[in-house]
């Protein structure tokens, strides 16, 4: 008989945690998981899911003023944001019910309390005060966003948290950040007929990204009405006597608004968590370090997901749970891959890619080819949109294999996740060519490219 009460214990109901403790429950371990808030995680209950569904509601009006061109009478239209947030909660609530389902059909013991470390092999449950001890305990409690509280005034603004649940939809709002949380948003309230203000300290947003795919969608976002202030920051945010906010920046002086959004970063979710008490190691950020195999510098307890701040991605968190489960369950360590991820922004037009930028490829192989192709997509021929989009190639010039692809326009998220496989199997350029394209389409862009755009030679262009 175990001298542990479980298995394993997981603290944390997102994404990876729930896999984790389904399938190894599924394997006839005692597993029990704690969640203080609701199961499912940020991606679920206040991330990517709700806000693909605003995103979708977003475009709608542009697919109204579309139709026109091919033909259609579209009548007098209007939104509801109450209506929008009561159906998103419904649908909400039912993928919740789907993983609370998984859990307790798997055999996995749901206690719905925050759980605290006290040792190595101890859990405090916060909610009764019961002390359980587990032989493995996994940490996926995921991170949360920065708050900016040396921002004076920073009690006065939201966080994407909040943006899912207002009561009302504000006719203005300001967001403060670059990165792939505030273009989203700034695209969504602006469709949803919010005047919209984006601020960035930085020269151009999403930073990480290849310059094309970022040139390309501030661009666009301008011309859709989005007003986007990059080297500039907010300096201050106090309530104004009418309400509002006023807003003191650097560069762009008073600016008033009915809402501010603070999208600064998000951080590990570890305050309180009592990892000091079980020795387990963090970084300058609060992010739980691991290794290879997602162990901590204890080596009973574990951390999946954004807690470690390695890759934050939810179906990141779900491939380390299942390495974790190989390594710890089935005698076959394995260690997640985290190299070559396609990623999407769900920006209006989206960017989705994978692999190097043209920046990164430059400064890493002695000489790259880029074929890039920027082009008015057919649907926009008959509805009069200006909007284009840009396919773009990144190519390791010494073997010809493909090293980075980047779309900017519709459907990119879905042809971003094809992309990762291709460059995951080290396709080459040639691959491509003799590839038949599906035509008319968008995506045959990709594989009738024939000849480089130019070419980057120890980081000059050639």
């Amino acid at each position: 008989m175990s001298q542990y009460d479980y298995d394993l214990f997981v603290i944390g109901g997102g994404s990876g945690g729930v896999r984790a403790a389904r399938v190894a429950a599924s394997l006839g371990k005692k597993v029990a998981i704690a969640e203080e808030y609701r199961f499912g995680g940020t991606c679920v209950i206040r991330g990517c899911v709700p806000k693909k569904l605003f995103v979708y509601a977003s475009q709608f009006h542009e697919h109204f003023e579309d139709a026109a061109g091919y033909g259609w009478t579209v009548g007098k239209s209007s939104f509801d944001w109450p209506s929008l947030i009561a159906a998103k909660d419904k649908e909400i609530d039912r993928l919740e019910g789907l993983y609370r389902k998984g859990l307790d059909g798997a055999g996995v013991e749901i206690l719905e309390t925050r759980a605290e470390l006290t040792g190595p092999h101890g859990i405090r449950l916060v909610k009764s005060g019961r002390q359980v001890t587990a032989e493995r305990i996994i940490v996926a409690v995921g991170g949360a966003p920065n708050p900016h509280a040396a921002l004076p005034g920073y009690e006065h603004c939201i966080s994407s948290n909040e943006a899912f649940h207002l009561e009302t939809l504000p006719r203005s709002i300001l967001i403060a950040g670059g990165g792939y949380i505030a273009v989203e948003f700034a695209n969504i309230f602006h469709g949803l007929g919010v005047e919209t203000t984006l601020i960035y300290r930085g020269a151009e947003i999403l930073s990480r990204f290849d310059q094309d795919m970022r040139r390309g969608l501030h661009e666009a976002m301008v011309a859709k009405g989005i007003r986007i202030l990059c080297h500039d920051h907010v300096q201050k945010v106090s309530k104004s006597a009418a309400g509002n906010l006023d807003v003191e920046t650097i560069n762009n002086g008073r600016l008033v608004v009915e809402q501010v959004m603070l999208a600064l970063g998000r951080d590990p979710n570890t305050t309180g968590l009592g990892l000091e008490a079980a020795g387990v190691e963090t970084n300058e950020r609060g992010a739980i370090v691991v290794d290879q195999y997602s162990r901590t510098n204890v080596p009973s307890i574990f951390a999946l997901g954004d807690v470690t701040d390695r890759v934050q991605l939810t179906p990141v968190a779900i491939h380390e749970a299942m390495c974790f489960i190989e390594t710890e369950f089935k005698n076959n360590p394995t260690s997640p891959d985290h190299e070559l991820i396609a990623t999407a922004v769900f920006s209006q037009p989206e960017i989705g890619t994978v692999g190097l930028s043209e920046e990164a490829a430059a400064k890493k192989f002695e000489e790259i080819e880029v074929y890039r192709a920027q082009f008015r997509p057919m649907k926009a021929t008959l509805s009069g949109r200006a909007e284009k989009m840009i396919m773009k190639l990144i190519v390791n010039a010494a073997d010809r294999k493909v090293v980075g692809a980047h779309i900017l326009g519709h459907d990119a998220g879905e042809m971003a996740q094809l992309l990762g496989i291709t460059l995951k199997a080290g396709c080459t350029k040639d691959d491509f060519d003799r590839t038949m394209a599906v035509h008319p389409t968008a995506a045959e862009e990709l594989v009738t490219m024939y000849n480089p755009s130019y070419r980057v030679r120890n980081g000059e262009r050639v």
